[in-house]
C-alpha cells in the first residue's frame, strides 16, 4: 500500500497545524493539506482539523511511501528527472487504497520531497518530467504555467489527414452524464493544437499524427480530434456512446467490449518530445518507447 500510518510525540496544547510546521518540520501546504484530507489522527484514531488542539502525547499521519515496480526514471539530472510512462499507469494515487502509481517509482527513487511538474492521462504513454526538491517543483511548475516548453505528441487516428492542421476551436465541460468528457463550446477557454499528418495506413484507414497542444486543456488533443471526426484510436470516452464510457470508468467495460468499441486496447496517445529551458541550458528529451506497442 502507498500509505503507511508513522508515530509522532506530540505537545498537549498546541495548535497540530503550527505543531507540524514547527516542531515536525512540514511545510505549510503538506501540513494543510494532510489535515484537509483527513490523514492526521490522535490517539484513539480521530482525524484531526486545522486549528484543533492537540490532547495526546502522541499523533498519527498517513505518509505517502512509494514503492517501486521495477520502473527506472529515463535520465537523472541532480534538479530534475524524466519518467518514461508506460500506458496503464496513474501518474497520482486517487485514494489511499490505490495500489500503484508513477508517484510511487518518484518518490522511491528521489525521496519524500520529489514530485511529478505535469500529468498525462492514465493511458497516456511518454514523457513525465519530475522535480527533485520543492524549491525545483516550484521553478519547474511555473516554466509550465508560463508555457516555456514544447511537448509533441504521437496518435493514430481515424481516416486520413493529408495537411497539417491548426484547431483553435475554444473546449469546456461538457456537463453530460460522464463527469470528466470535455466537449467545443463557445464559452470554453481558448485551446490551441497543431496536428501534422506522418503516415497513412490504407489498409485501417488511419493516420499516424504528431499533435503539439500550445494550451494545456483537459484531454485537449483527444477532444480536439475527434470535433473533426478523426478519433484517436482506442479511446474509451469519445467516440463511443455515454453508456460505454460510462463502463468504461466504472471498471465494467470487458476487454472484447473495449475492442469492439474502440479497436484498441489502449489510448494510442503517446507524448514522444519535451523540450525546455532551465538555468540557461537547454534540454530536448524523446520517448524511448516503440510506440505504439
Amino acid at each position: 500500500m502507498p500509505f503507511v500510518l508513522k508515530k509522532y510525540p506530540a505537545q498537549v496544547g498546541k495548535k497540530i497545524q503550527l505543531y507540524l510546521m514547527n516542531e515536525l518540520g512540514f511545510s505549510m501546504s503538506v501540513a494543510q493539506k494532510s489535515l484537509a484530507r483527513g490523514r492526521v489522527f490522535d490517539e484513539s484514531m480521530n482525524p484531526m482539523s486545522n486549528n484543533e488542539i492537540i490532547q495526546t502525547d502522541h499523533i498519527y499521519m498517513a505518509m505517502f511511501q512509494g514503492q517501486t515496480r521495477g520502473l527506472k526514471p529515463m535520465f537523472t539530472h541532480e534538479l530534475f528527472a524524466l519518467f518514461d510512462k508506460p500506458t496503464g499507469i496513474m501518474v497520482h494515487p486517487i485514494s489511499r487504497n490505490t495500489p500503484y502509481s508513477l508517484l510511487d517509482e518518484v518518490r522511491f527513487h528521489f525521496g519524500d520531497d520529489a514530485n511529478l511538474v505535469h500529468r498525462i492521462d492514465q493511458e497516456t504513454s511518454g514523457l513525465i518530467l519530475v522535480a527533485r526538491n520543492r524549491i525545483i517543483e516550484a521553478d519547474l511548475k511555473a516554466m509550465f504555467e508560463q508555457k516555456h516548453y514544447e511537448k509533441k505528441y504521437r496518435a493514430i487516428v481515424s481516416g486520413k489527414i493529408e495537411k497539417k492542421l491548426t484547431i483553435d476551436t475554444p473546449i469546456g465541460r461538457e456537463n453530460g452524464m460522464i463527469g470528466v468528457k470535455m466537449a467545443i463550446r463557445d464559452d470554453g477557454k481558448p485551446s490551441l493544437t497543431y496536428i501534422n499528418p506522418i503516415a497513412y495506413d490504407t489498409v485501417t484507414n488511419t493516420t499516424l499524427v504528431e499533435a503539439i497542444p500550445v494550451t494545456g486543456r483537459q484531454h485537449q488533443i483527444r477532444i480536439h480530434l475527434h470535433s473533426l471526426g478523426h478519433t484517436i484510436i482506442g479511446d474509451p470516452i469519445y467516440g463511443v456512446d455515454d453508456e460505454i464510457a460510462d463502463r468504461y470508468l466504472c471498471k465494467e467495460l470487458s476487454n472484447e467490449e473495449r475492442l469492439h468499441y474502440t479497436k484498441e486496447s489502449r489510448l494510442l496517445l503517446h507524448a514522444h518530445y519535451l523540450g525546455f529551458e532551465f538555468q540557461n541550458r537547454k534540454y530536448a528529451f524523446y520517448s524511448k518507447q516503440n510506440f505504439p506497442k
